[in-house]
This record gives C-alpha cells, structure tokens and sequence, in this order.
C-alpha cells in the first residue's frame, strides 16, 4: 500500500503558497507570534476539559472506583468535589474561549493586514508589467485574482486554516496523553489514523484539480462578462445580447460543473471519514470496557479515552469539511502567486532624466512582431521644440513609434535618443515625466472633472491651474455649463461626456503636465466638425514651446506642423515641410496615403 502523504504534499498549492507570502509575515510577527501563545494555552485548556468529569464519575458517583482521586483531592467530600469539578469544568472551558478568541484575533488581523500588503503589490506588479502581457491577459480575469483570489485567501486563513490548525496542535496533545493513559488502546483508537489520512490525500487531490478547473472557469467568466460591460452600447446596438448571454451561460454552466463535482467530492470524503470514526470509537469502547472490567482503567479514564479520541480525529474531519474551501484556496493562491512572479519585461533605467530639452533622435529602430517586422532601419531627428506630424497608412507603424519614445515596449534594434541619451538608460518614471500623451480614446476617471484634469500634475494641482490649463484645452466653457462645473462627476470611461469633450479634458491634463514632449495619437478621430475645430485649436496653443508628435490620418491638420515624417512598410519614405511631403505623395491631391497598400498589423495591437 502506497505511503500517505504529508501534510505538504496533500497541499502542494498552500506550501507553495506560504513560501511566496513568507517575506509579507515579517512585519506581523508580534501578531503572529501572540496568535500562536493564545493556541497553545487553548490547546491545554481543551486538554484539561475532560478531568473534571473524569474525578466526578470516580469519585462522586458511588461504586467500586470512589476514592481513587489523588493527593488533596482524596480528602475532599464528594459534593466538595463536584462543587470543584463543576468550577474547574467552567474555568478550563472560559479560558479556552478567551484563549481561542484571542488566537482568532491575532491571526485575522495579521491575515488580513498581510493580504492586504500582496493585493497592494499585486496591483502595483500588474502595473509594471509590459503590453505584451496586457494585450494577452483578459481584464476580467486580472480583476478576479487581485479582488476575488486574494479575497478568498483572506477568508480560508480564518475560516477554515485556523480550525485545523488549532486541531493539529489538540491532536499532538491529545495523542500524548491517550498513550499515557494505556498505550494499547491508545494504538486501537489510532489505527484508523493512517488509512484516514491516505483517503484525505486521495481525494484532496481530485478536490483540489476540481477546484482548480473551477477557480479557471470563474476567471474566464469574469473575462467574458468584463467583455460584455465593457462593450454594452456595441451589443445592444448590433442586437447581439442573446448571443452574449448565450455565451456567458456557457462559461457559468462550466463552472458549475466543476463547484458541483467539487462539492460531491468533499461530501463523499466527509462522509467516509465519518464512518471511519465511528467503527473507531466502537472498537474504542470495546476495548476501553473491558479495560474497566479487567480493572485496567477506571470508568473516568475511558471517558477521557473517548472524549480525546472524538478530538484525535476531528482535524482530519475538518479536513474532509474544509477540503473545497482549502483547495479552492490552493487555486486561489497559485494564481496570485503565478501573476506575482511574472517578469516584469522591459528592465528598469538606473538614471533620473531630470529636465529634458526634448530633442528626439532616431538611430536604425527596427521593431518585429511575430511574422513581420513593423518597423525597419527608422532613422530621424526632432530638434526640441519642432512640431513634427506623422502620417501613413493605418499599420504602418505610427502607433508603435509611439510606444517606443514612452518605452511601453523596447526596439529590437537600433536605440531611441532624448537629448543624446538612451532612453533605456532613464528610469521609466523620469523618462514618462518628460511627456504629456494624448491617446485617440483619453482614459477618465470616475472622479470629478477637476481631478482627472489634475491627474497631469500628479493628481495635486491648485484651481487656478487647473482652469488655465481648461481655458487652453478650450474645455473651460462646457464645463462651467455643467451643473456643478469642475466638481462635476465623470462617469465610467467618461460616457456622461462627448467624444469632443473628452478629448479636450485630456487635453488639458497634458497642458497641466510640465512636460518638454507632447505626444498626440489621432486626437481629433471621430470628432464632428465643431469639436474637431475646438480640439485643433487647443493642440496648437499646447505644441507652443514643445516638442510635438502629432500621429494623425487629418491631413489638413498635418499640414500646420513643422515638418511631416511620412510612413509606409514601417520605413520613413518622406521627410521635409508639409507643402513638400504631401505634393511629393500625390502632385493632383496632395493624398499622401495609396490606396491599395497592404498595412501590417499594428504592434501596439499584439503588445
């Protein structure tokens, strides 16, 4: 017969778990340490409950056995002894309660406290992690291991953890004393022990893949209902709120299935044990009365026998009991632990960028997505202060130059300069410090309009300067016609707003940030003509004294830079003043764009 396994190995996933979250316990020792005295005190207080009741049977209850209680308590009276055994019986189980709420107290406040440190690193790690990793993973299940698994560890820690932990240390107590008492029935009453335990490791293994699958499912159904909500003006008005219901009743149907199988699992592993210790105890009282007869035990060390070896076994009873909601915290912790100890990608600089002047100097960039290359042998210099405009056909490239001077990504050849220097030598911090990023869709908080304007300045501006940099955004006028002006709310991803208004709030955090680049992504795309106007106007009162990227298919608003970059293939294949780069593209139009040219998939799109 194969050997049990350990405690270790029945719980590979908590093991790994506990490892990962060691370094997180140092600063709670003092909570932990207290948590694990007050166990212990409980733990001899839960040894000590059975005696009084022991010396009652002996020596109270009239029979062959009365007077055998030792030293002063011989010499009591029976109803003195009563009297004491019932007081003792009421101490021993006071202070277990006192003992144990204590113990539950340490440890849920070092629990919590600890799990709330990982949430807030997890959160923080997922925001270092590069594009590539975001463009993969699904939102929905992102939020489910930074919300839902770290919760769920929080709760097992108290609910189910302490409990058999708390027992564990009973067991090892209880046993010793059990062998004390008589080491042959104490071996009767823990035979069953070993096949117990390797029933508990055999079936905690199905439990656990069960719940493992299970915790998998959720996080895809968290993925696919973010999915869902994320797009509900889309889905409604393409009709298509069947299909995607029909679709997210799948995923829960799926995740049933496996709760489902889980629990059965646990409920045919709590039952087993349970018939395990009661054909235990009947061999117990077997014996232990014969033991009584033979003169071997008295009646008061049978029913401590008894009550110690109910005790021995309820750890692994609770177990059997907690075993869906262990294993589903096993899973719950794996996933945490595997998110925290994904790669953070792009290393870190080592350098302050300080205060850039914003030249930008391209040096042979080249940057591949599997299959194709993006960009190739990109070279070109941007004197600080110039208004430069890029243009080409959509997936030329345009986007991903973007996300290489904000260093979302690194090029995999060539290098990137501001000032002459490599930007991969800056911190990411300082480097992102030197530019004011206006996206073709402008991420708004749901918080006042005055604090997602604020956010260009760290989230800390003053109200003069958050409306001077709205009067230069032209966003000045709609929002004092709000009802409450700048302490107006914006709704999730700003949907109480317009496209052109949302543009010009974004527009104004980056006139908010002291930044030498401002770095523009189709920032008037979608805009009806009014808005558009607004936008553009605001864009050249900001580009005044920057270095500006303007990533734009408006050609008309192109032709007001500096100087155009033209892309195509992701090669530069026109350099030079607008009138020059757009003539040069098509003499009769000025169109610079052909019109069958195959674009390659953008690489911001697979980052």
């Amino acid at each position: 017969m194969p050997r049990p396994e350990t405690v270790r190995e029945a719980l590979p996933g908590l093991g790994r778990v506990l490892r990962r979250f060691a370094p997180y316990m140092r600063p709670y020792r003092g909570l932990i340490l207290g948590g694990g005295t007050a166990l212990l005190a409980a733990t001899l207080m839960k040894l000590a409950e059975p005696w009084p009741l022991k010396y009652v049977i002996d020596r109270v209850v009239p029979g062959d056995f009365a007077g055998t209680a030792p030293g002063r308590l011989a010499a009591l009276a029976p109803l003195e002894l009563l009297a004491l055994a019932a007081l003792a019986l009421v101490a021993a189980v006071g202070l277990r309660a006192l003992f144990d709420y204590l113990a539950t107290l340490c440890f849920a406040l070092a629990g919590n406290r600890l799990l709330t440190d990982v949430r807030a690193d997890l959160f923080r790690h997922l925001q270092r992690l590069p594009l590539a990793f975001h463009t993969r993973a699904r939102t929905g299940d992102m939020t489910m291991r930074l919300i839902g698994d770290v919760g769920m560890l929080r709760e097992t820690a108290v609910t189910a953890a302490m409990p058999i932990l708390a027992n564990l240390l009973v067991l090892a107590g209880m046993i010793g004393v059990m062998l004390w008492l008589d080491p042959r029935l104490a071996l009767v009453a823990l035979a069953p022990l070993p096949l117990l335990w390797l029933l508990t490791a055999r079936m905690g293994r199905r439990i656990r893949e069960a719940s493992r699958n299970q915790r998998r499912r959720e996080g895809a159904m968290a993925g696919t209902a973010a999915e869902a909500l994320a797009g509900m003006r889309t889905i409604q008005a393409l009709g298509l709120e069947e299909r995607v219901a029909a679709r997210f009743a799948a995923a829960n149907a799926r995740s049933l299935g496996e709760g489902v199988r889980g629990t059965r699992l646990s409920a045919g592993l709590e039952r087993s044990v349970d018939l395990l210790v009661g054909a235990a105890t009947a061999l117990v009282l077997w014996f232990g009365a014969r033991g009584v007869l033979d003169g071997r035990l008295t009646p008061g060390d049978l029913i401590v026998f008894i009550t110690y070896m109910k005790n021995t076994f309820r750890p692994v009873r609770d177990y059997a009991k907690y075993s869906a909601r262990l294993a589903k915290a096993s899973a719950a912790g794996e996933r945490v632990v595997e998110l925290l100890d994904t790669e953070a990608g792009l290393p870190d600089g080592t350098r302050d960028a300080g205060r850039l002047g914003g030249a930008i100097r391209a040096e042979g960039l080249g940057f591949r997505h599997p299959g194709h290359a993006v960009l190739s042998n990109l070279s070109f210099d941007i004197p600080a202060g110039q208004f430069v405009a890029i243009i080409g056909p959509s997936g030329t490239g345009k986007s991903t130059l973007a996300s290489l001077v904000l260093r979302l990504c690194d090029p995999d050849e060539g290098r990137l300069l501001l000032d002459g220097q490599d930007i991969r030598d800056f911190t990411r911090a300082s480097l992102r410090r030197q530019i004011s990023y206006v996206p073709q869709e402008p991420l708004l908080f749901h918080t006042s309009i005055s604090e997602n304007i604020a956010m260009g300045a760290g989230g800390t501006a003053e109200p003069g300067e958050i409306e001077a940099a709205a009067r230069l955004a032209n966003a000045h006028g709609f929002i004092l016609a709000r009802p409450d002006g700048y302490a107006s709310p914006v709704a999730e991803r700003g949907d109480n707003l317009s496209a052109g208004q949302r543009q010009r709030i974004a527009l104004a955090r980056a006139a908010l940030r002291p930044a030498p680049i401002l770095l523009l992504d189709e920032p008037t795309v979608g805009l009806d003509p009014a808005s558009e106007a607004a936008v553009q106007s605001a864009i050249l009162r900001l580009a005044a004294g920057r270095t500006t990227l303007l990533i734009t298919h408006d050609l008309a608003f192109a032709a007001r830079a500096d100087r155009i970059l033209r892309l195509s293939g992701g090669r530069i294949v026109a350099d030079g003043p607008p009138a020059t780069v757009l003539r040069a593209a098509d003499p009769a139009h000025g169109h610079p764009e052909p019109a069958n040219e195959p674009a390659n998939e953008p690489a911001h799109a697979a980052l």
